[in-house]
């Protein structure tokens, strides 16, 4: 007859096997910085060297440059795609926070705004093709065609944790968000330079141009007529002038997606982790609102395209329309600034009541939305500080002066308080992550519903509320019951506030252009 021997009481269940330790990336991300950073230098010192007339840098070697970045990086990303398509287990994890879906959709309409500037910029050196170098041709064609592969690579592998070729990964990555950079100061540049030399060429009736000067060269090298004279050019030349923000914006968006990726190189998420995406439908957007924020809001958008258009119809008149066009922006600027500034705070301020649990996960996307937000807001501020010291040491203290110190005053505050509640509010958990108090054990009775904010005083057995109604409910319910309206009220707040805050800002970027 067997017996069981008794289990020692002191033996210890088997340890838990750790956790896979997150590989070493230092001296990666150190080796894929300082080749971002070498590239970068160069292709600047190229780019800025075209932009002056007296420097012996010229279009051609800038377009060279850049086409072979563009190749390189079109090869790496094509090595990427096929590589992870081969290697299922490459990516064992993806980041519900990386691109998101706003940020792949503006991708793609920027990506196809720049298909159409790359379709322009063809077309304009296609029309005196025997006056121009064949990479200045090369080069547009190269970019369309690299825009439509990285859209695509964004857009199917944002949320990538790679975990397979790492340092090549790293370096790969670093050389496509150097090659937007380029690009992105190539049309900042380009744009700069056309604006400023179309000025100066509207007044002395001559074009100064780089690309004047280089056309009048090859004019005189091949005894022919290399001038853009014709309607058709004349459209191909103010239509991709026109559509480079659309590149510009398209540059930047990939930046930041691929730094994202960057940073998510051999990252390890634990499948415990918490996952905040929570981001509301468009039917939803306005259903939970009070509707004064998105009233409000479209009331000042509307005023704020008024006040644009008065500005622009006024502002190349006589001195005196100008002067009443500056006053009324400003005038408008300020109340608008001043609202900013206010429904900031009564954010913040409805934060220091809102008892859901702050959010502490490492969050590369977020900790990028912060820095890209303060970074911003530098500009902002220098531009203030600036008109307040011009406007105190000033000599005229008219009411155009006082305007202007009163709108520098406000835009620091409006930008410190919404980056404070913009920055608060990414570090919330969702709604549920709100914390329920522990229902009582003992039912009592008498509440009153007087006061909704006496929750909080009761005591550790609070009386069970008397609920209206044919089926009595429990202590548990009637506190959530009690509890859910005013964090209800609080999220339509924000909701409120949000709302507000982003179409005041779409129309303080119109005004800002002024």
């Amino acid at each position: 007859m067997s017996t069981e021997l008794p289990s020692d009481p002191k033996e210890s269940p088997p340890a838990p096997r750790p956790a896979p330790r997150e590989v070493w990336k230092k001296g990666g991300r150190l080796l894929s910085v300082l080749l971002a950073v070498n590239v970068l230098l160069l292709a600047c010192t190229l780019i800025s060297g075209g932009a002056f007339n007296k420097v012996a840098v010229y279009d051609t070697d800038v377009f060279a440059l850049l086409t072979t970045m563009l190749l390189l990086a079109m090869v790496w990303i094509l090595f990427y795609l096929l590589g992870t398509a081969r290697c299922p287990n490459g990516v064992p994890y993806r980041d519900a926070h990386a691109g998101p879906i706003w940020l792949r959709g503006g991708l793609v309409l920027f990506g196809i705004c720049t298909l159409i500037m790359d379709v322009f910029k063809t077309g304009y050196y296609s029309s005196f093709f025997e006056c121009q170098s064949a990479i200045k041709i090369l080069y547009p064609l190269t970019q369309a065609v690299f825009v439509i592969v990285q859209t695509y690579f964004l857009w199917v592998s944002a949320k990538d944790c790679v975990h397979t070729h790492l340092d090549l990964t790293r370096c790969g990555l670093m050389l496509t968000l150097t090659t937007n950079l380029a690009i992105w100061m190539a049309a900042v540049v380009d744009e700069s330079v056309h604006q400023s030399h179309s000025h100066s060429s509207s007044h002395s009736n001559t074009s100064h141009t780089r690309l004047a000067l280089d056309l009048e060269r090859a004019s005189s090298a091949v005894g022919g007529d290399c001038s853009c004279d014709t309607a058709v050019c004349q459209i191909f030349q103010q239509g991709y002038f026109y559509l480079y923000p659309f590149n510009i914006e398209y540059s930047l968006f990939a930046s930041t997606m691929l730094y994202v990726m960057w940073k998510n190189v051999g990252r390890l998420l634990a499948s415990s982790t918490p996952s905040h995406s929570h981001a509301p439908s468009p039917v939803s957007l306005f259903r939970e609102t009070f509707f004064a924020g998105p009233v409000l809001g479209l009331m000042l958008f509307v005023v704020g395209l008024a006040v644009f258009i008065i500005y622009e119809v006024q502002v190349s008149g006589e001195q005196s329309r100008t002067q009443q066009a500056l006053v009324t922006y400003y005038s408008f600027n300020i109340v608008c600034l001043g609202l900013m500034t206010l429904v900031s705070l009564s954010g913040s301020v409805i934060y220091r009541f809102d008892r859901r649990a702050m959010d502490q996960h490492k969050n590369p996307t977020r900790t990028l939305d912060v820095a890209l937000l303060m970074g911003a807001a530098l500009g902002q501020y220098a531009i203030s500080y600036y008109s307040i010291v011009a406007v105190v040491a000033g000599t005229p203290r008219d009411l155009l002066a006082g305007l202007n110190l009163a709108h520098a005053l406000l835009m620091i505050a409006q930008h410190t308080f919404q980056n404070v509640f913009i920055i608060e509010s990414l570090h919330r958990g969702p709604p549920s992550a709100e914390p329920h108090d522990t229902p009582p054990k003992e039912p009592c009775h008498g509440l009153t519903f007087a006061n909704l904010d006496a929750l909080h005083t009761l005591p550790a057995c609070p009386p069970t509320p008397r609920l209206v109604g044919p089926s009595p409910a429990g202590p548990q319910e009637a506190a959530s019951i009690i509890v859910a309206p005013r964090s209800h009220w609080r999220r339509r707040c924000l909701k409120d506030i949000s709302l507000f805050l982003l179409l005041c800002n779409i129309i303080g970027s119109h005004q800002s252009l002024m």
